[in-house]
C-alpha cells in the first residue's frame, strides 16, 4: 500500500526539482544573485567609507577642499606649472 502513495510523490518530487520557475534551477539562480548582491554591498560600504574619510579630510584640513579643486578641475594658482602624467604601455617605450 505504501507504494502507491510513494511513486506519485517521488514524481511531485521530482517535477517541482525540474521546474525551472520553481525548482532547484531557480533556487540556484537565486543563491547566485543573492552573491553577487552580498558582494556589490561590500564594495559600496567600502566606497561609503573612503567617502565619509574624503568628507572628514575636508572638515579638518583647511588646504583639503583647494587640493580637490585643483586635483579636479585642473586648476593652478599664479606661477604654478601643472604636469600631467600618463601612463604608457612598457612595450612600447623604444630604448636606443
Amino acid at each position: 500500500m505504501r507504494g502507491i502513495f510513494l511513486l506519485p510523490a517521488l514524481a511531485a518530487l521530482a517535477a517541482a526539482a525540474l521546474d525551472e520557475d520553481a525548482g532547484v534551477g531557480r533556487w540556484w539562480h537565486l543563491r547566485g544573485e543573492l552573491g553577487d548582491a552580498r558582494a556589490r554591498i561590500e564594495r559600496l560600504r567600502g566606497e561609503v567609507d573612503g567617502l565619509r574619510a574624503e568628507s572628514a579630510r575636508f572638515e579638518s584640513d583647511p588646504f583639503a577642499v583647494e587640493r580637490a579643486i585643483r586635483e579636479e578641475l585642473l586648476v593652478a594658482q599664479p606661477g604654478q606649472v601643472i604636469l600631467r602624467l600618463v601612463e604608457t604601455d612598457r612595450s612600447s617605450i623604444r630604448i636606443p
